[in-house]
């Protein structure tokens, strides 16, 4: 196997198929709702790991204000491709900009901060998780909710497929091709809270012949949240509100 890439980095097939792998994920549906459900009307939203803007531009088209802030280019230029051919009045409702959630200073406040799709998770569960709650009370106004989308500690200890030759996920691409993703390798450290695994994506044209291979490391952190959050001030403000089997929203306030 060729050496792996970063997920998310520059020329990577996890950024360029983003999308495709997120529409496919039938776990993920509804989060959306889920976030909209508890952002005041009309609210402005802080996202932290925006992504390619699928969330950011749900919530736009549902009257929000959102600025979603990313650090990976690859990702943000594709956010910015979104946002070029959203209707005028949600673009304008739309802003994305490159940061990095562990050190972000905006010096403005939003009615929510939201962290979707494990993106905390991609982070050590330590220092890195203690700045991210203070960046979100950072940006929070009195009684806002900073809402934490993080993995099951049980989904990310499960062993990888049995089979690393079969692909856990196969998927049309839109010139006939295919996209096929292997889980080649998957570990667990319990004695830190991570998961480690290499996700080969293999890109197929329309005959079948492998167009482009592309193995990815792929890092998972799992902790309680609950302390980080306390100490950037934020309380919980409901029990965990679990989602799709994979994972759970933690919902704090800020007081």
């Amino acid at each position: 196997m060729a050496q792996s890439r970063p997920y998310y980095a520059d020329q990577s097939l996890s950024a360029a198929h983003y999308d495709l792998i997120t529409a496919a994920d039938g776990r993920l549906a509804g989060d959306v709702e889920i976030y909209a459900g508890l952002i005041p009307p009309d609210g402005a939203v802080l996202e932290l790991g925006a992504g390619t803007g699928r969330v950011t531009a749900a919530l736009a088209e549902r009257g929000f204000k959102v600025l979603g802030v990313d650090i990976a280019p690859a990702m943000l230029r594709q956010a910015e491709t979104r946002r070029a051919g959203l209707a005028p009045d949600v673009a304008a409702r739309t802003a994305f900009q490159r940061g990095d959630m562990t050190a972000l200073d905006l010096k403005r406040s939003f009615d929510a901060v939201i962290c979707p799709y494990f993106t905390l998770a991609h982070v050590p569960a330590g220092t890195a998780w203690r700045n991210t709650f203070a960046t979100a009370a950072r940006h929070l106004t009195p009684g806002g909710l900073a809402v934490f989308h993080l993995p099951l500690a049980e989904i990310m200890r499960a062993p990888g497929p049995a089979r690393p030759d079969l692909p856990v996920m196969d998927q049309p691409l839109a010139d006939g091709g295919r996209l096929q993703l292997h889980v080649r390798r998957r570990t667990f450290n319990d004695k830190v809270g991570r998961m480690d695994q290499v996700i080969e994506y293999v890109e197929r044209d329309p005959k079948g012949a492998v167009r482009r291979v592309s193995p990815e490391r792929q890092t998972y952190y799992v902790a309680d949240p609950v302390p980080a959050a306390a100490q950037a001030g934020l309380t919980l403000d409901r029990p965990p509100i679990p989602h799709g089997g994979v994972g759970e929203f933690w919902v704090f306030t800020r007081v």
